[in-house]
């Protein structure tokens, strides 16, 4: 695959999809502008290449219709600053009068189409509307990696049409760091997986066992691996469903010498409310009223001692239900262990993101994904749709 950097685009508008899908308060204020920070240093290439930049993206979900409040205009003022200069904002993003401004661009200038998601046709990636985005641009460069495992128009179906086509520096850092950590890691690779349901990640799960030496697992997920094991988990989030499946994986990684970690303390309650009497538990003592909501000092010390082995690590999902007031410490003391130690840490996933927001931890990681189910798909070991439509398979 190319990249952005290795074209030569003086004169030329280049169609940029970005991930500009940033979270907006009561006030419909970014607030939190990391998206659009990632996807500068593209928009500075193709502006000091003497190109002239339009950029596309989707904001929430408008299902096909025109949304007021999801406007990308809070964006344009936020690009506007970060980039210097001014930055438009089109009535649509395709159309006759979006055609004419697109057209209207000098070198180095800059052009926000509205959002993609007003039209159906986008994520039903329908070739007509692929053809109204292409009439925009003489090139295409993709640097959204948080929408690559998405088959929507401005993703693939633009593809095929432009003769000149590359990733952007945002898909660039994403594709090389997964590489430089799951395919030729510094070992021991160490995978840490937490969140709310095991069904969504028991593929990969699967997929990292193949690669990793050690896994660990928290959060609510743990508690399906535990149940296989024969625990009895009270009231707290099993999924009875997946016990077969839990087992299986566990031997599964097991017989491929991938040594997996999972709880022998947990926090419980009786309800997951802030401010309740909470206790600490080993996994072998749970009641019929107990709710295990967090990892517990003991567990924290394994993996503790398992990160500091570690030469790289792979994290997705928080240990507990770290939200709520009373649930947080592992998901935070975890964090503290990793921005502490020495090993290449790579981190991504929604939940993830916003536990390191919270802990203001996001520059103490080695690097963070901008794509939570872009990077679950990479650890599941598939393709993604918008990186092969470049013409690489990863």
């Amino acid at each position: 695959m190319k990249y952005v950097d290795q074209l030569n685009l003086s004169g030329k508008r280049v169609l940029v999809r970005a991930d500009l899908n940033v979270p907006l308060d009561d006030q419909g204020k970014i607030a939190d502008d990391v998206r659009i920070r990632a996807t500068i240093p593209t928009l500075k290439t193709i502006i000091q290449s003497g190109g002239r930049a339009i950029v596309c993206s989707h904001l929430g979900s408008p299902k096909g219709k025109q949304e007021p409040q999801l406007s990308l205009a809070p964006v344009a003022a936020r690009l506007s600053e970060l980039l210097g200069r001014p930055v438009k904002l089109a009535p649509d993003c395709i159309g006759p009068e979006t055609e004419a401004l697109a057209a209207a661009l000098q070198n180095g200038e800059v052009l926000l189409l509205e959002n993609l998601r007003f039209h159906a046709e986008e994520e039903n990636n329908e070739g007509g509307f692929s053809q109204k985005l292409k009439r925009l641009a003489d090139v295409y460069v993709n640097d959204a990696f948080g929408t690559a495992h998405r088959a929507h128009a401005s993703t693939v179906g633009v593809v095929p049409l432009f003769e000149e086509k590359a990733g952007g520096l945002t898909m660039k850092s994403e594709l090389e760091y997964f590489k430089q950590a799951f395919n030729n890691p510094m070992r021991p690779l160490l995978a840490i997986f937490g969140g709310v349901k095991i069904s969504t990640k028991m593929a990969a799960l699967r997929n990292v066992g193949k690669q990793a030496d050690v896994v660990l697992v928290g959060g609510a997920m743990a508690n399906t691996l535990l149940a296989a094991k024969g625990c009895a988990l009270g009231r707290s989030l099993v999924e009875a469903s997946e016990i077969e499946n839990a087992k299986a994986a566990m031997q599964e990684l097991s017989e491929r010498g991938c040594r997996v970690v999972i709880p022998t303390d947990v926090v419980v309650a009786n309800e997951l409310k802030a401010g309740v009497t909470t206790k600490i538990k080993s996994v072998n003592e749970l009641t019929a009223e107990d709710m295990a909501l967090d990892i517990g000092p003991q567990t924290l010390e394994l993996f503790r001692n398992e990160i500091n082995k570690a030469g790289t690590i792979i994290w997705n999902g928080p240990m507990g239900a770290f939200e709520t007031q009373g649930f947080h410490s592992g998901t935070f003391e975890l964090i503290q262990i990793l921005a502490n130690c020495q090993a290449l840490t790579v981190v991504g996933g929604g939940d993830t993101d916003l536990a390191l927001h919270e802990t203001h931890s996001f520059e103490k990681m080695g690097y963070v994904s901008t794509g939570g189910g872009a990077f679950l798909k990479l650890l599941e070991g598939k393709v993604l749709p918008a990186v092969a439509a470049l013409g690489n398979h990863q």
